[in-house]
């Protein structure tokens, strides 16, 4: 076993690679907004990268707790709300890019696009499911929170599979990788099933 000292360090670390990692998607944005090459729809682009990195983002989180529980590495833990406020970031980034670059903030236009369109409906549903577990993120919001905390943060599945649905709605023609998205969350789902093959100390993130 590592050293305490030297498992913060390493433990550092990672986070600070994971955390530029997780800025990638929006770097990639940037320069291709810089050399111009975000396609013939630039505003499109922008906004299926946002959604695609949301959704990413917020499988990954949710994939946390299953390998921590199975491989009994307890560090696992210490990414999960990370990851999980950026899934939010680029969530809020993606409906900032529709109601700004795509909308420009035309309010009734929006209700009425949301209103007329139902994957617009599902995917304004998921983020607002997400706001209020990125508020309590915190851990002065667990310790309010107490019991209650863990059942708020299960909304996590159906905020998930909101954005699933929202997305295979969404696409018109190939579904792969919607549908792929939908196989992530559901094996996601099943894990929860089995017990953990030991029990780990939990890591504070």
């Amino acid at each position: 076993m590592l050293p305490a000292k030297i498992a913060l360090n390493w433990l550092r670390y990672l986070k600070g690679v994971v955390f530029l990692l997780a800025l990638l998607p929006l770097a990639r944005l940037l320069v291709l907004g810089v050399l111009d090459r975000l396609g013939a729809n630039p505003v499109e682009f922008v906004l299926r990268s946002n959604g695609t990195s949301a959704l990413t983002l917020l499988l990954a989180t949710l994939a946390i707790t299953p390998l921590q529980r199975w491989s009994g590495a307890g560090w696992l833990l210490a990414l999960r709300r990370m990851l999980g406020l950026f899934a939010f970031f680029y969530a809020v980034l993606h409906v900032l890019s529709y109601v700004w670059l795509d909308q420009w903030f035309d309010w009734h236009a929006i209700a009425q696009d949301v209103m007329e369109h139902r994957y617009l409906l599902v995917g304004l549903l998921a983020f607002l499911l997400l706001i209020p577990l990125a508020l309590t993120s915190t851990d002065g919001m667990m310790r309010r929170l107490g019991n209650r905390w863990r059942p708020l943060h299960r909304l996590v599945y159906l905020a998930g599979g909101l954005g699933v649905v929202h997305y295979l709605w969404l696409v018109k023609k190939d579904l792969t990788l919607p549908l792929a998205y939908g196989v992530v969350l559901g094996l996601l789902l099943a894990a929860r099933l089995y017990p953990a093959r030991r029990r780990s100390d939990v890591m504070p993130s």
